[in-house]
């Protein structure tokens, strides 16, 4: 039996463990690997004010002591790697592989974000370019916007959360950080990772629990910025809590990769089966929907076929493992039904559409109807589902049927076609010769539709996390007089 792994609150200062707790049971393991303290509504009232109250305090640490800090924390994300990416193993079924890639991720964003931190500043604003500005100087400032609520998802509870915490840290606010109960000690290690880089403690407090805990945080005056990744119902949910504060909303997408006739087939194949079952599909820009030019469309879906065939599928724990668990036993149960309804519809089922527990065979449906739940709606799981088209006109507009719109991947070398696809597809970003999942942490990252609200990386993420104020000097100018 492996050791569990307790995950205590971190209110006003002090580590909490007494109390009621929610064990989490490993989805590949099947038994307790970690443990947290739940936040009772006394933690969260405490919480609440002491965030109000340590907000002055970290604003007024310099830039450069923000950075610092920061910097030091990459350097022991790095140190304590291993420890992070078994964690993940154990909490989510994450393989070994896959969770070291999101640590050396950690560590990128933490760095980008103290680089962010000695970046903030203002501007002199042109004013006496109109007359009645003549004779005055207007100069701004980024300021902190004050306390952020933070709210992490478990899909990669390790990076989203380093995305969320470092930026408001970086640009002078206080966090209370939400953790998802399927990660709640990777996400308290990581907390404790920063507070051992010199983060103050008036930074950063983090309550465990479910969504009535993370609405009550959402509803709180205290709060001025609700930053939040997850699904689209629980999205609304979170915004119409918020009510008028600022929020920030990635909620998920449905993506779709087009191969044309002129791509590199095989290439374009080993990318979808690479990062169409990377964390078993729980991806927001996961590979789901591969539209293949009719002419190839066989072939590419025979070449992906074999590629996910030789995906290894099993112990996350065991380093060669490609394709680990799902978050649990009734994400997976999802997928193996919506794999056979499309059956049912006419699809072909290449290779997988079973499960064992939460581990879900990696699953390749091949010309599904348009309707198809597999097609229209977020997979979230280990499934790719390939489907021909005809005419790239038509295939733009059978793409933006989809309510999501967060990311897009597209195989060939015609420039029209890129400079098409990138105008008309109704997505936050298009990956050009490689599939919809893959992101640059120091890249803006967001969507439109019901894929949410803002941009992610720390540099989009600062300017949401503070305000514009503006100092106007009456009667003194730099701009001259007349």
């Amino acid at each position: 039996m492996n050791a569990i792994h307790d995950a205590a609150c971190l209110v006003a200062g002090e580590w909490l463990t007494g109390g009621a707790h929610t064990d989490r049971i490993g989805p590949y393991l099947r038994e307790p690997v970690s443990r947290a303290r739940t936040a009772q509504l006394a933690d969260i009232t405490a919480a609440l004010a002491y965030a109000a109250r340590s907000a002055k305090a970290v604003a007024r640490l310099a830039p450069a002591t923000r950075a610092g800090i920061l910097e030091r924390a990459a350097a022991l994300v790095t140190e304590r790697g291993e420890r992070l990416a078994t964690l993940l193993a154990l909490e989510l079924g994450k393989p070994l592989k896959d969770g070291r890639g999101e640590i050396v991720r950690v560590a990128d964003t933490l760095s980008v974000a103290a680089a962010e931190a000695r970046m903030i500043g203002g501007e002199v604003l042109p004013v006496a370019g109109w007359a009645r500005g003549v004779g005055n100087t207007a100069i701004t400032q980024r300021a902190p916007a004050g306390p952020v609520l933070a709210i992490t998802p478990f899909n990669a509870p390790a990076n989203l959360l380093a995305h969320k915490l470092a930026a408001s840290f970086a640009a002078g606010n206080t966090t209370i950080v939400k953790p998802p109960p399927q990660a709640p000690a990777v996400s308290t290690a990581l907390v404790e990772l920063l507070l051992d880089a010199g983060m103050p403690v008036e930074a950063v407090q983090v309550l465990h629990g479910g969504g009535d805990v993370g609405a009550r945080l959402c509803a709180a005056p205290e709060v001025a910025v609700v930053s939040f990744t997850g699904g689209v119902t629980a999205g609304h949910a979170v915004a119409r809590a918020a009510g008028p504060k600022r929020v920030l909303l990635e909620l998920g997408g449905n993506a779709a990769t087009i191969v044309c006739e002129d791509a590199d087939v095989a290439a374009a194949a080993r990318a979808c089966a690479r990062t169409g079952y990377s964390n078993s599909g729980q991806s927001c820009i996961s590979v789901q929907r591969v539209y293949v030019h009719s002419s190839r469309f066989e072939e590419f879906a025979d070449a992906l076929t074999t590629e996910v065939k030789a995906l290894v599928v099993g112990d996350p724990l065991d380093p060669a493992t490609d394709v680990g668990s799902m978050v649990d036993d009734a994400a997976a149960e999802r997928v193996v039904t919506w794999t056979a309804e499309a059956a049912g519809q006419g699809a072909r089922v290449t290779t997988g559409g079973m499960r064992t527990g939460a581990v879900m065979a990696p699953t390749v449906v091949a010309g599904p109807p348009a309707e198809a739940r597999v097609v229209r709606e977020e997979v979230f799981g280990a499934l790719v589902a390939v489907l021909p088209y005809d005419g790239f006109d038509e295939v733009l507009e059978e793409c933006n049927r989809s309510s999501y719109g967060l990311q897009a991947g597209l195989f060939t070398h015609d420039i029209r076609r890129i400079v098409t696809a990138w105008r008309e597809l109704e997505v936050g970003g298009l990956i050009v010769n490689g599939s919809s999942n893959f992101r640059l942490d120091h890249v803006p990252f967001g969507g439109v539709k019901d894929s949410g609200i803002g941009r992610e990386s720390p540099r989009w993420m600062i300017e949401d996390f503070t305000v514009t104020k503006t100092l106007m000097l009456k009667g003194l100018t730099i701009w001259g007089e007349r």
